[in-house]
């Protein structure tokens, strides 16, 4: 694969390019293109008042605004679009330019083509953020030069020239960014798939097949690192070009990576104790082991241990808050699915208070009460999806004759005063909501930030 960014340079002066949304993360793309001598045109539903002084700011740099709700109407007569990642393929808008022959790409897409760097992709539908985080922290340890991005940390695009080709890359890559991907990455893994994103997938199969993009186009000396444990992830392998490399949680892997008598092992290499991992949990017991594959050619065992007894966890992902009269607070925002709110669930030593419900993505939920009542004690819900979760935990209730009380409330603060209320000492209050944020907050991390400071004024 060509790694040469000259070409790309080359291509993109004097295009007339169109970057459709105005996020976070197409701010700094778009200033980029300008800078390499684009015609850039910015595309976005916000209004400018919404945008404030990014639009201000996007126009002193030389970019033309096309803004507001039918924004998509004007997406007409471009040589090159740059799409947000959330944006369907088959959008008409997107459809129309493909037919007049634009260039139909995005940030993510001509990073790994040019990307001088060896890079590792991580996907799944739960956990990927703390396995990115972890194979980052490992490399950084063995004493590379590493690089984090993708679904997290910053826009590497923009970044593409100070990179070097013996710096390491670590990608965290959502659905939505793979559906469009068909290039080789060197090494790839996958670290569960469950119900998931279902809001903007036509199918939990069209969400799989984004997903397996991480691999599809591999090569033959390229790595994938798959879930023994998780049917979906295990079945991957009949579809894999590349070496494979298995992971377990229960299964003793000799080749792989596994957890067996408190040990997590690497090729049969005892690496640490569960008992020294700062993480909680059997879900970070299986993202250790991902991360230990995922280095195993480029880091050493002591790399890999240090950073399995001394990593804290990440932001918003079972990160506690604070102690309030013998009551403890987590905020675990992260989980915005079922199976890793149930996950975060299993970690704790006792029933919890949980927080749950959000925006709907039409995952069930029935996952979540038939696996996760046994972690409960109170069930507070909030959100577009309260009732629809307070449905299927009633079934459950029923059948199993529990004692599992459920408030509903309307908004984070209530839920949190709520919890407080009902608290004794000892107990621990969790806000998993098993759903995203996007009814009540922007994302996860506002909502999660939200949470905190509400406890922390308590």
């Amino acid at each position: 694969m060509n790694k040469d960014f000259s070409e790309f340079k080359n291509f993109i002066k004097g295009k007339n390019t169109a970057v459709v949304g105005i996020g976070v993360s197409n701010i700094p793309l778009i200033k980029f293109l300008i800078k390499l001598g684009a015609k850039v045109t910015a595309f976005d539903k916000k209004n400018k008042e919404e945008l404030g002084n990014t639009s201000i700011e996007l126009e002193s740099e030389g970019a033309k605004l096309v803004l507001g709700e039918d924004y998509l109407s004007y997406l007409d007569g471009f040589e090159v679009v740059f799409k947000t990642p959330s944006m369907r393929i088959d959008s008409p808008a997107l459809l129309k330019c493909k037919e007049q022959g634009a260039y139909i790409t995005s940030e993510m897409e001509e990073f790994i083509r040019y990307c001088p760097g060896k890079i590792f992709a991580i996907t799944g539908s739960d956990g990927k953020t703390t396995t990115t985080t972890l194979v980052y922290e490992i490399l950084k340890t063995e004493g590379y030069n590493t690089w984090v991005g993708g679904n997290i940390g910053t826009p590497l695009f923009t970044k593409i020239e100070e990179i070097k080709n013996t710096d390491k890359v670590v990608l965290e890559l959502s659905s939505f960014q793979l559906m469009t991907i068909q290039l080789p990455i060197e090494v790839s893994a996958v670290t569960n798939l469950s119900p998931n994103h279902l809001d903007m997938h036509k199918s939990m199969n069209e969400y799989i097949e984004a997903k397996e993009n991480i691999f599809k186009f591999q090569r033959e000396n390229d790595l994938l690192v798959l879930n023994i444990e998780n049917d979906i992830t295990y079945n991957m392998k009949d579809k894999a070009n590349s070496r494979i490399n298995f992971f377990s949680s229960k299964t003793e892997v000799p080749q792989g990576a596994y957890f067996k008598e408190n040990k997590l092992y690497l090729r049969d290499k005892e690496v640490c104790k569960k008992e020294e991992l700062v993480l909680m949990g059997m879900h970070n017991v299986e993202n250790l082991l991902t991360a230990f594959l995922v280095t195993n050619e480029d880091a050493s065992i002591e790399s890999m241990k240090k950073v399995a007894t001394t990593f804290s966890g990440v932001q918003h992902r079972s990160e506690f808050i604070r102690e309030i009269d013998g009551v403890k607070y987590y905020n675990d925002s992260i989980a915005t699915s079922p199976t890793r709110a149930v996950a975060s669930l299993k970690a704790f030593d006792r029933k919890v208070i949980l927080i749950a419900g959000g925006y709907d993505k039409h995952i069930p939920f029935e996952y979540l009460a038939e696996e996760g009542h046994e972690k409960i004690k109170k069930l507070i819900l909030l959100g577009v999806t309260k009732e629809k979760i307070k449905d299927v935990f009633d079934k459950v209730i029923k059948e199993k004759t529990l004692d599992l009380p459920i408030y509903i409330v309307q908004t984070l603060e209530e839920a949190a005063y709520k919890a407080k209320e009902i608290a004794e000492e000892g107990d621990i209050v969790t806000l998993s909501p098993a759903c995203a944020s996007f009814d009540m907050f922007a994302n996860f991390e506002i909502r999660g930030n939200k949470f905190k400071d509400i406890v922390k004024a308590m």
